[in-house]
């Protein structure tokens, strides 16, 4: 609109020079042509708006807001009418007890109370993008501060509004993705019916009071313990059945060895181990005459 301005500032004075008696009249002419030159470009001008990737404009004439939006790339509007950008690419908001990691300054982690009156801090990043088609309608209820008029206290109550139906020890451990998915149905619901769609729900972390994690890491270290000794004992259970096994072993060879051998047997079994012992090339001592009239051979 600078353009526009600058030349009905030298139209006008294009018509106030435009006076015979005036030794400069004769510039008035040329004046008001220059005035209504830069009128005509200022319009063309502020009729083109560019509208960045990722975005899209919504366009307000006399505090009318228009249905249509202004997609990426240059638009042709109305050059009395204003443009304001609206992003509707992902956006993350996070809300956190490490203080300069979220959004908002200091500690700004969500403080529940569970099922059974114990306070949860909960550390939550939410996901979430802005409906190009419902652009124009956030913007003539809520404005452009959406984030934190309805992002931040919407995520923040419907994650107290649940907790109550969980015990602190379940959402620490067992039934935490539970928790997670029936948080994400409510908020996406709300965001939706305000032209917002949730993306991602992401549970971050969840703190619990130190007695209570003192007790879940005794618990824990107590099933561990019990885990190892049943370990244990199956190993000395599987021990002494080997060696049952074992035993039985040579108690059945004895017991074949006591009913089944004869003394010829026996005779046979000495003679066979004679013959492999002359055979060896060691040397050897041969003592006749042994016990069972069978000779005693002794080697180094």
């Amino acid at each position: 609109m600078f353009f526009v301005t600058l030349g009905l500032v030298i139209l006008i004075v294009g018509f106030a020079i435009n006076t015979p008696s005036l030794t400069i009249s004769r510039f008035a002419r040329p004046v008001k042509i220059a005035g209504i030159v830069l009128i005509v470009l200022g319009m063309l001008t502020s009729s083109l708006r560019q509208i960045d990737a990722g975005h899209v404009g919504i366009v307000s004439l006399f505090g009318q807001i228009s249905d249509r939006t202004l997609d990426p790339g240059l638009n042709f509007v109305n050059p009395l009418a204003s443009v304001t950008d609206m992003d509707v690419k992902t956006q993350n908001y996070t809300m956190s007890g490490v203080n300069d990691e979220g959004q908002k300054s200091g500690d700004d982690a969500i403080r529940v109370l569970a099922a059974d009156g114990l306070e949860v801090v909960i550390d939550l990043t939410v996901l979430y993008r802005l409906l190009p088609s419902e652009a124009p309608r956030l913007m003539r209820q809520i404005g452009e501060d959406y984030t934190d008029k309805i992002v931040r206290p919407i995520t923040r109550t419907r994650i107290r509004d649940n907790a109550v139906y969980y015990d602190a020890v379940a959402l620490y451990s067992t039934r935490r993705d539970e928790f997670q998915g029936r948080i994400f149905k409510a908020i996406e619901k709300d965001f939706k019916s305000r032209g917002l769609l949730l993306e991602q729900l992401l549970v971050r972390n969840i703190n619990l009071p130190a007695s209570v994690k003192q007790t879940i890491e005794s618990k824990i270290n107590a099933e561990q313990e019990a885990q190892k000794m049943q370990f244990v004992l199956q190993k000395e259970r599987q021990e002494a059945e080997r060696k049952r096994v074992e035993a039985q072993g040579i108690a059945d060879y004895q017991r074949i060895m006591a009913t089944g051998l004869t003394d010829k047997q026996l005779q046979y079994e000495q003679i066979k181990a004679q013959r492999e012992l002359a055979a060896s090339p060691n040397s050897k001592i041969v003592i006749m005459g042994g016990r069972g009239n069978v000779p005693l051979i002794l080697n180094d």
